[in-house]
């Protein structure tokens, strides 16, 4: 074992964007009918889509500048908080960010056992004991395999991207020609008039959804200490969003003209499944359900690489204990890959007793990545103000800042204080990292920012005692 391994820059641009399509196509767009039509009209939709693509596209735009820009600075969302706004301020980006990605990839073991569930019972909707010990055994073997080696397991991931795009292909095919009615797209358009609120509240309420499905994003950012050229990191960025985008408003939308809208919401997840089955029959709920295990086993490795990458890097820059620099012989992060999988774990017990594994864990996971996205546009901002100040890259950055505060507005503040419960006591990580190190520990602002969280976690845990938030 050794401290540090050299980066080893062979992953080309397509690499670099199958890890971002990967990252992003995974549990999420094959659970966007129900989750849509549970709180949303078809225009509601749109417009969410709408405001989602642009903003999370500015935030590509400031990913693909400081790629460039900024060539000193590896593990893009990770660096970027810390060089922004220092060392605490960074940590709390990457410690956020990496357990966003912990409890990702729970909701990945819930839809594969819900998606099993469909024939046999014992796993339910992947909130059963059998469902957990299926998860538990999955989330150590793909430790095993990524334990192996960081470009084999890219490589894999390349191919199951490429694989899980034949049934969403096919789904859209079938439903686009053979399923979808404009007269049940008109009648579900406007969802006025029902239990889910205006068109404003409805758009809001998709807000986390749509954080969700686009996580990974900076998928490409990440692993830039890997890229052969800086300029592919950026190119891969906005070529992979861009892609998944088109993929997700398609699904989405064509979904509203297959069924009326609360038929759409009961559907169980993966609801991509249930709108396929009532146009062609079971084969077609058999098909996705194959199409979702590639999926979600794929997302899951990208992810699984993504979160050990993180919290490595915090580590090699003296935010996080030493032991987790610890790399083997294949170059692999070790003690952050370990630490990911015992904090999956962890979070896959904490799912297992809440009233609705997946939504729990699709909302909390979106509230985590809010932070680190919303410092890598700060950030952003503030390099685009700089000495060699450019009017279009203030104007993006300034458009994704904006957006990433419309996001914790719509998070609600549930999820901001769970967010804060898990950000707090990492302190303790900061902490211990900087005392071994011998280096000062916390500036006068930073100790403002962790009262701050720590307030916010008390409040957090009271409003759990209460019953005034559940999970």
């Amino acid at each position: 074992m050794t401290t540090h391994s050299k980066p080893m820059r062979t992953m080309p641009m397509p690499v670099l964007a199958s890890m971002v399509v990967g990252s992003m196509v995974g549990a999420g767009v094959f659970s966007l009918p129900s989750s849509f039509a549970d709180s949303a009209g078809g225009l509601a939709a749109m417009i969410s889509w709408a405001v989602a693509g642009f903003g999370m596209l500015m935030l590509a735009f400031v990913f693909q500048r400081l790629a460039v820009a900024r060539p000193d600075l590896d593990s893009g969302i990770v660096a970027y908080a810390r060089a922004g706004f220092g060392s605490y301020v960074g940590f709390f980006s990457a410690f956020g960010y990496w357990a966003s990605a912990c409890i990702a990839n729970v909701t990945y073991w819930v839809l594969i056992a819900s998606t099993l569930g469909t024939v046999l019972p014992v796993f339910g909707e992947g909130d059963t004991w059998a469902a957990f010990v299926l998860g538990t055994i999955g989330l150590w073997a793909f430790h095993i395999v990524v334990a192996r080696g960081v470009s084999q397991a890219a490589g894999l991931n390349a191919l199951t991207t490429v694989a899980k795009m034949i049934p969403l292909a096919l789904f859209i095919v079938v439903v686009a020609f053979g399923g979808f009615s404009w007269d049940v797209f008109l009648d579900n358009l406007s969802g006025t008039g029902s239990e889910i609120g205006s068109v404003a509240e409805q758009v809001r309420s998709t807000m986390l959804v749509t954080v969700f499905v686009f996580l990974g994003v900076e998928g490409a950012s990440v692993y830039s200490r890997y890229a052969r050229r800086r300029e592919d990191i950026g190119r891969a960025t906005v070529l992979g969003f861009l892609s998944v985008l088109a993929l997700f408003v398609v699904v989405t939308m064509l979904a509203y003209g297959v069924m009326p809208r609360e038929e759409l919401a009961g559907l169980r997840q993966p609801s991509v499944s249930g709108v396929l089955e009532s146009i062609v029959g079971p084969w077609g709920a058999w098909l996705i359900g194959i199409g979702l295990l590639i999926s979600v086993l794929g997302a899951y490795l990208a992810w699984l690489l993504l979160a050990a990458e993180v919290l490595f890097e915090a580590a090699t820059q003296d935010d996080a204990p030493r032991f987790l620099t610890l790399v083997n012989s294949r170059g692999v992060p070790i003690s952050a890959l370990t630490a990911t999988a015992v904090a999956t774990q962890v979070f896959l017990v904490v799912t297992h007793f809440s009233a609705s594994a997946f939504d729990f864990s699709l909302e909390l996971t979106s509230a985590l990545a809010l932070i680190p996205y919303l410092l890598t546009a700060g950030f952003g901002l503030k390099e685009a103000l700089g000495p060699r100040r450019w009017s279009g890259a203030v104007a993006v950055a300034s458009m994704a800042l904006v957006y990433t505060v419309f996001l914790i507005y719509a998070s609600g503040l549930k999820y901001v204080l769970l967010a804060l419960l898990v950000y707090a006591p990492a302190t303790v990580l900061y902490v211990w990292a900087r005392k071994e190190r011998g280096l000062r520990v916390f500036t006068r602002g930073e100790v403002t920012v962790c009262a701050v969280s720590v307030l916010g976690a008390a409040a957090a845990i009271v409003a759990l005692a209460t019953g005034t938030v559940t999970l």
